[in-house]
């Protein structure tokens, strides 16, 4: 049963609906009201407005945007007289000024440039990079001196007595000093001159004669797997893959063994590197090769005989057969300063190319000289073409590049360059 409470509650929502329900129709009646009034505007506008009135106000803004754009033209017309371009009004200020006039949609609008801002953590990468720059360059400072110390003076400390002082002198002064002790152990080398003088003979009777050069590549093809390790001649020799190389290669390093112990004329570096004589004479004796029975010049012999004008005096009258990459280029610099080419052979892609350019020279059978540019590989060609076709043969190396290039001058006949060419 409901109570008293509830009843009063219920006599009050109804109260509440009767007087909601007075209102809305109130407010309904009233629309309906508005809307008549609405109705009877419309009517009366659309009786006071008829077609010709209408197209009368269609001409009028017709008419309007005619004259603006015809305006607008002759605003540009003048402008554009001012300027000189008339005529063209797109390819001057004033046609660009007509064009937008008359076409307003077809100027491209330029976008605001607003400053780029800068990416977070990269100022803090560029102080990383040039702290890091300058961390490097005083570890490398640090390293240089500390090594020059041991390579130097340290060694002189360990000779000097305890308890004593050497005051004044230093380890260059001590070298000085102590070189003419051992002066007379010095191995001579043939000379520039020297070598012209044996190739010309050799040329001039018909003898064979072969003229390699030992450099920082032949030489670590020797000493890998003998006498250095193979991961130190992988991280001393990484260009030997341009010299026809790809370590380790034990038949390569056998092959230019023989060749080496066979061949004429062996030029050598006079650099006391760790790459060039510090690896030359351990290779020697591990072979078992005294340099005291070979005929060895300098492995720049090259670049001395060209500048001091051998090798034009060399060519000179004699007919040629040039080998290698290089070769085509080569014979047209040569063939415009009147060397008499007869042939190249080319390409040489490394050292198990050698044994077949060697057996391809039959078909250039009159040659008296060749000149050879192909890497580790000439060393080879040179001596079997010595050994078994008989004739002069001379390991050009990158004096070939260079004269191409234009690097190294070509001498005239009888001119003598007092310059040279490093490798």
């Amino acid at each position: 049963m409901a109570s008293r409470d509830d009843n009063s509650a219920g006599r009050g929502r109804k109260a509440r609906r009767r007087q909601g329900g007075g209102k809305a129709a109130a407010a309904a009646a009233s629309r309906r009201s508005a809307d008549r009034g609405k109705a009877g505007r419309v009517a009366r506008n659309a009786v006071s407005k008829g077609p010709h009135s209408r197209r009368r106000g269609s001409h009028r803004r017709l008419t309007g945007r005619r004259g603006t754009r015809l305006a607008a033209w002759r605003r540009a017309q003048q402008a554009a007289s001012r300027t000189g371009g008339a005529d063209n009004p797109g390819r001057s200020p004033g046609g660009a000024a007509a064009a937008a006039a008359l076409n307003p949609g077809a100027v491209t609008p330029v976008p605001l440039q607003l400053p780029e801002s800068e990416p977070a953590g990269d100022s803090e990468a560029v102080w990383s990079a040039a702290e890091a720059e300058r961390v490097r360059a005083a570890a490398y400072e640090e390293g240089y001196r500390e090594g020059l110390f041991q390579g130097g003076e340290a060694k002189l400390g360990r000779l000097i007595p305890c308890h004593t002082l050497l005051p004044e002198l230093r380890v260059d002064d001590v070298i000085a000093a102590g070189f003419p002790a051992v002066a007379a152990r010095l191995h001579p080398l043939l000379t520039p001159a020297g070598v012209f003088a044996a190739a010309n003979e050799a040329l001039r009777e018909g003898r064979p004669l072969s003229v390699v050069r030992l450099g920082d590549g032949e030489l670590i093809t020797l000493a890998h797997g003998t006498v250095i390790s193979i991961g130190e001649a992988l991280r001393w020799g990484a260009f030997l893959p341009y010299a026809g190389v790809h370590l380790p290669d034990p038949a390569a390093r056998e092959a230019l063994a023989t060749a080496v112990r066979s061949a004429d004329i062996i030029g050598v570096p006079e650099s006391r590197h760790p790459s060039y004589q510090g690896l030359l004479f351990p290779v020697l004796h591990h072979y078992g090769i005294d340099y005291r029975t070979l005929r060895l010049t300098t492995s720049t012999v090259n670049y001395e005989m060209n500048t001091a004008g051998y090798l034009t005096r060399l060519l000179q009258g004699r007919r040629v057969l040039l080998i290698g990459n290089q070769a085509e280029a080569l014979a047209g610099f040569l063939g415009q300063r009147g060397v008499n080419v007869v042939g190249w052979l080319a390409p040489v892609r490394g050292v198990a190319d050698a044994t077949e350019i060697a057996m391809r020279v039959r078909e250039f059978p009159d040659f008296d000289l060749a000149l050879v540019a192909a890497g580790v590989a000439a060393v080879m060609i040179c001596v079997q073409l010595s050994r078994e076709w008989g004739k002069v043969a001379l390991d050009l190396g990158h004096l070939a590049d260079k004269l191409i290039q234009g690097e190294a001058a070509w001498p005239q006949l009888g001119e003598v360059h007092t310059g040279a060419n490093g490798d």
